[in-house]
C-alpha cells in the first residue's frame, strides 16, 4: 500500500488545480496536503541523508532524479497536453518545500523553473519525462558563455539570455562542477554551440522580459526549498538540545537556549506565507507584483534560511562544525543555494528601486 501511494504522488497532482481563493487564505487545500503528505513520504523513504553525502561533490543522485522521473515530477509544471502534469506553482512550492527538507541533490527549482520556457522546442518530450534536464542561466552570457548556471553541470538543455536572444541550447553535460560551499551541480555552459541543437525562444525586448520572469520563477522555487531546509534545520536543532545534556539537565531546559530557538518560528511561518502568496500572485495575480514577491520571498527566505543554521550549528557546540554531523550539510547548502543569484545586496537595491524609484545621482 505504500508502496502505491509513492508511485501514485506525481500523478495525484494531476488531479489537483489551484482553487480561486482570496490571498488572504494561502493554506493548502485538503488535495494539496494530500500531495505534500505523499512527496513526504516520497522523500523521507527514498532520500536520507546518506544520499545526500554520497552525491557530494557533485550533488546529483541520478537514481533519485530517476525515481522522480518515473512519479511524471519533471514535467509537473507542464501542460497536460505536452505531456506535463499541469500544476500550479502553489502545487510545485509543496513539492519542492519537502526537497528542501531533505537536501534533495537534483536540481528540482532550475528544471521547473526552465521547462516552462521549452514548450516549443524539439525537448519538450524529454524534458517533460525526465530523461533530458533542463537548466536556467541566471546572468546575460558573455561571449555566449553563460557562468554558474544552476544545475548546468547535469543539465542536457539550458535556457539563457545571449546579447538580445533568449534561447535554449542542447549539449551535453559535464557531470563535473567547481569546488562550491553547497555541493551544487553548478558549471559554465557555451550556448553558441549548435551541434546539438540551438532554438531561438524570443528576441529583443521579449526576450529580456521572458529571462527576468524565469529569473523570478527560479527565485520563488528556491525560496520554497530554502523554506524547507530551514524548517528541518530547526527540528534538528530542537531535538539536539533535548539530547545532549550539561550540569545533569538538557541544554534545551536553559531559557537562553529555549529563547534562541522559540524567536525562530515566527520567521520561518513569515516565509512560508510569503512563498505561498508569492506563488498565489504568480497564477491568479498581477504578473509584474508577482515579481516583487518572488523576490521578497527568495530574500527572505535565504536570510531566515541562515539565521536558523547559524543557531544551530550554535547549538549543536562543538560537534556543529564535524563532517560527521548532518547540521553543517544544512549550513552551507543555507548560504551557497542563495548565493548563485549573486550578492544578496544588488537583489536588495533592485528591488528597493522597483518598489520606491531609482535614487539619482550624488
Amino acid at each position: 500500500m505504500r508502496r502505491h501511494r509513492l508511485a501514485c504522488a506525481g500523478r495525484l497532482v494531476r488531479a489537483v488545480r489551484c482553487e480561486r481563493r482570496s490571498p488572504v487564505d494561502l493554506e493548502p487545500t485538503e488535495d494539496q496536503k494530500a500531495v505534500r503528505s505523499a512527496f513526504s513520504e516520497f522523500f523521507t523513504d527514498r532520500c536520507p541523508i546518506s544520499v545526500v553525502r554520497a552525491a557530494e561533490p557533485l550533488g546529483f543522485a541520478a537514481d533519485l532524479w530517476r525515481r522522480l522521473a518515473a512519479m511524471g515530477v519533471p514535467g509537473m509544471a507542464l501542460p497536460d497536453d505536452a505531456g506535463g502534469g499541469g500544476a500550479s506553482r502553489a502545487d510545485l512550492i509543496l513539492l519542492l518545500h519537502e526537497a528542501g527538507r531533505v537536501l534533495a541533490p537534483v536540481p528540482l527549482s532550475a528544471h521547473l523553473a526552465a521547462s516552462r520556457l521549452l514548450l516549443d522546442t524539439p525537448w519538450c518530450a524529454g524534458v517533460a519525462d525526465g530523461t533530458l534536464i533542463a537548466a536556467p542561466a541566471l546572468r546575460p552570457t558573455v561571449d555566449g558563455l553563460a557562468r554558474l548556471v544552476p544545475g548546468g553541470a547535469v543539465a542536457d538543455v539550458v535556457v539563457a539570455l545571449d546579447e538580445d536572444e533568449l534561447v535554449a541550447v542542447r549539449g551535453e553535460a559535464p557531470m563535473t562542477a567547481p569546488v562550491n560551499h553547497a555541493a551544487a551541480p553548478l558549471a559554465d555552459r557555451y550556448v553558441r554551440d549548435d551541434r546539438g541543437g540551438r532554438v531561438v525562444l524570443a528576441r529583443g525586448e521579449d526576450a529580456a522580459r521572458r529571462h527576468a520572469a524565469l529569473r523570478r520563477e527560479w527565485q520563488l522555487y528556491t525560496a520554497a526549498t530554502l523554506a524547507g531546509l530551514a524548517e528541518r534545520a530547526l527540528e534538528s536543532a530542537v531535538a539536539y538540545t533535548l539530547e545532549r545534556e550539561q550540569f545533569g539537565r538538557p541544554i534545551g531546559a536553559f531559557q537562553a537556549v529555549q529563547q534562541g530557538l522559540a524567536d525562530l518560528v515566527g520567521p520561518l511561518d513569515g516565509i512560508r506565507l510569503l512563498v505561498a502568496r508569492a506563488a498565489w500572485c504568480a497564477d491568479e495575480g498581477d504578473p509584474a507584483e508577482a515579481g516583487r514577491l518572488a523576490v521578497m520571498a527568495f530574500l527572505a527566505a535565504a536570510e531566515v534560511a541562515r539565521t536558523t543554521t547559524y543557531r544551530a550549528v550554535h547549538f549543536h557546540g562543538g560537534y556543529g562544525v564535524t563532517l560527521e554531523y548532518d547540521i553543517q550539510l544544512y549550513f552551507r547548502r543555507a548560504r551557497g543555494w542563495p548565493l548563485v543569484l549573486g550578492d544578496p545586496d544588488e537583489e536588495y537595491r533592485a528591488l528597493a528601486d522597483d518598489l520606491f524609484g531609482a535614487v539619482g545621482g550624488v
